[in-house]
């Protein structure tokens, strides 16, 4: 890596041979400070391995003792879900992130790469993460109901209104990611299936000795 001189100040030039400014380098480098608090994300999933089974455990055992009702054992079913679902949040979050805005990782021709994170920009991860919530809001929601007689009706009134939000929330970003996402498309085929430019250089000396 070379320091190159010119108008803008010193410059460290790139792999490919390009010229980047060292301030402008030295900042994005400090996306790696990123890295961090995904693997910290990792920690808490793992937290959340360890409440999946428990659960699990609780459930199992009041079957087998016979301790667990049907509404009971719902509850506890839904709570798994909402545990499962609450890590897919954490694995788009934990893995999308990265992608998005630390580095690469390079999966692409895996067998086990995910579906959505061959397309997976700012604005798809905010999307998936939205529809993530308002999937866990909806089974928050479920086993207010299902334990109707345990909920005050404030807290059923509040949980509907909040689980509405979400919804609302998710539906106007999907409505402002399309054209965005549409406009992020076209800009990119225009700029594959522009014709190169003939250098001036060329020209003039074409011209010169004509």
């Amino acid at each position: 890596m070379a320091v190159v001189r010119g108008r803008g100040g010193p410059k460290v030039s790139g792999r490919a041979g390009e010229a980047v400014p060292s301030l402008g380098y030295a900042l994005f480098a400090t996306r790696w400070l990123q890295a961090p608090l995904y693997f910290g994300l990792v920690a808490a999933q793992a937290v959340y391995v360890y409440e999946f089974f428990g659960e699990l455990w609780s459930l199992i055992h009041g079957v087998v003792t016979g301790h667990a009702d049907e509404d009971m054992v719902m509850l506890n079913v839904l709570k798994l879900v909402d545990v499962v679902m609450i890590a897919n949040l954490l694995i788009m979050v934990i893995v999308g992130g990265y992608e998005t805005f630390v580095s690469r990782i390079g999966l692409h021709g895996h067998r086990d790469q995910p579906e959505w994170l061959s397309h997976v920009n700012s604005n798809v991860l905010k999307v998936k993460l939205a529809m993530a919530i308002v999937g866990i809001s909806s089974i928050h929601l479920l086993q207010m109901f299902v334990s109707i007689h345990d909920a005050s009706q404030r807290e059923l009134i509040w949980g509907t209104t909040i689980h509405m939000a979400f919804i609302f929330s998710a539906c106007i970003l999907a409505y402002m990611a399309g054209p965005m996402e549409a406009r992020a498309q076209s800009l990119g085929l225009n700029s594959r299936h522009v014709p190169p430019q003939p250098c001036a250089c060329a020209a003039d000396g074409e011209a010169h000795h004509g």
